[in-house]
């Protein structure tokens, strides 16, 4: 039975003594997560995780307490197991949380908790953060400034024979342990195939070395050739076992078909793309490619950017307004174009704050004559869209211009955002698995930023 509140316990007056209270940003943080549209979101999602989750069953975590407690995990950067170890030892952070006296959740509940949550609902916390912001007059919407970053999935660095290693491994162990379920008996092929793919992708891996001879990069190819073999073996064989399981009914045989028809059609690609380039010499295009197993969907990124020529993840849009708060992203699917997003970045400002634009400023990515023209009819006051190629002379004195200057001046301050929301809030690299968590962790990591720069606003506000 879905729960909405514990019954209050006030740890502080049962420990007079320790002086215990909240650190005046703790404290504007907790009357921020009183708002009942908060409240409401997230109860929607969770009520949705069994067909009577609000009528029936033991008495579930409460909601406020779920919404608390993965806040205080993005706010601080803790995983689910640092987040029940902390919060258990801390008195402060259990009145935060309102848990009292209670036994804080198991990290693997408040993980299952948290996976019910949509995307579209983090879209809609964040909508309901920033109109706090604007009533608190902590940001009024005059500017706007929008930029894109890249946020790595949690995978190795993918190579063609690192790959088939990996298929080689994952179907070799769901054969395993279809045999088992299916027979009772065990083989010893699946360990065999997986130490011999090992072996061959450690190889492949040296003929890549600078010190590599000559010879050894030439076997490269006859390697390949093998790990190949290997690995349509292992194909073969899951399929074989995929078509004993079909019609199964036990719950167990069902969860292994699943995954087998999970991984299968991935390692046909993975096959399919080694063999072109390796075998063929093609230039496969980075759209095409698959470059992890278990997060397929990570696209491969590359933003001319000489350090990193090419990042495995998503390309993400933020939005920021002044005060320093994001109040919109967007996870884009592969590496398409920036300047599409920017109409939408206007028309959501525009429904989020209801008045006109001051400033609008991004880089070059975002500019098209379309752009430049719609933030003009939208009576945008200032636009700071550098055009890219060549400049003509009349191009080149607007862009030399005081307000032009002093508004793309203003867009630098977005990097600095972004390196705050990589380096603290976690925007650097998912730790959650597939589309949907790409979308939460994202949208966590932003609401974290923009309470703490909420409740710190008002603070000082208050102290000045």
């Amino acid at each position: 039975m879905l729960r909405d509140r514990s019954a209050p316990v006030d740890l502080f007056a049962l420990v007079p003594a320790l002086e215990l209270r909240f650190e005046p940003e703790l404290a504007e943080l907790d009357r921020l997560l009183e708002d009942d549209q908060l409240f409401q979101h997230i109860k929607a999602d969770l009520s949705r995780r069994r067909p009577h989750t609000t009528e029936t069953g033991r008495p579930s975590t409460p909601v406020e307490v779920i919404l608390r407690l993965l806040v205080v995990q993005h706010l601080y950067a803790w995983s689910y197991a640092q987040t029940e170890h902390f919060v258990g030892d801390s008195l402060v952070l259990r009145q935060f949380c309102r848990l009292g006296l209670e036994p804080v959740p198991h990290h693997t509940t408040l993980m299952r908790w948290s996976n019910v949550l949509q995307p579209a609902t983090m879209h809609r916390l964040l909508d309901r953060v920033t109109e706090l912001a604007r009533s608190l007059k902590v940001t009024r919407g005059r500017k706007l400034r929008i930029d894109s970053t890249v946020v790595a999935t949690a995978i190795h660095y993918p190579t063609d024979s690192t790959l088939l290693a990996d298929g080689v491994r994952v179907l070799s162990r769901l054969v395993q342990r279809a045999a088992a379920v299916l027979s009772g008996s065990t083989s010893r092929l699946g360990k065999r195939r997986i130490a011999h793919a090992k072996q061959l992708a450690r190889r492949i891996d040296a003929t890549t070395a600078v010190a590599a001879s000559a010879a050894a990069r030439a076997e490269r190819p006859t390697l390949y050739k093998r790990l190949l073999a290997v690995t349509q073996a292992s194909v073969r064989h899951a399929d074989r076992v995929q078509h004993a399981l079909a019609g199964r009914s036990a719950a167990t045989e069902q969860r292994l078909e699943s995954a087998l028809m999970r991984f299968t059609p991935l390692v046909h690609q993975v096959i399919a793309q080694t063999e072109r380039r390796v075998l063929h010499g093609e230039s496969v295009p980075a759209a095409a490619k698959l470059v992890s197993l278990f997060e397929p969907h990570t696209a491969i990124v590359r933003r001319g950017k000489a350090h990193v020529p090419a990042e495995f993840g998503r390309k993400v849009v933020l939005d920021e307004v002044d005060g320093g708060l994001v109040t919109r992203y967007v996870v884009l699917v592969g590496n398409p174009p920036e300047a599409p997003e920017l109409p939408a970045s206007l028309i959501h400002h525009m429904a989020a704050f209801k008045h006109g634009l001051g400033v609008l400023t991004a880089d070059r990515a975002f500019f098209t004559f379309d752009n430049e023209q719609l933030a003009h009819d939208l009576n945008v006051r200032s636009v700071a869209l550098p055009r890219q190629g060549p400049l003509t002379a009349k191009q080149h004195q607007l862009q030399q211009r005081a307000s032009f200057r002093r508004a793309y001046r203003w867009r630098a301050g977005i990097e600095g955002r972004i390196s705050v929301l990589k380096r603290r809030f976690g925007l650097a690299r998912c730790r959650y698995h597939g589309e949907a968590g790409m979308e939460r962790w994202v949208g966590w990591g932003l609401l974290a930023h923009n309470l703490r720069q909420i409740s710190r606003s008002v603070t000082a506000g208050s102290i000045g």
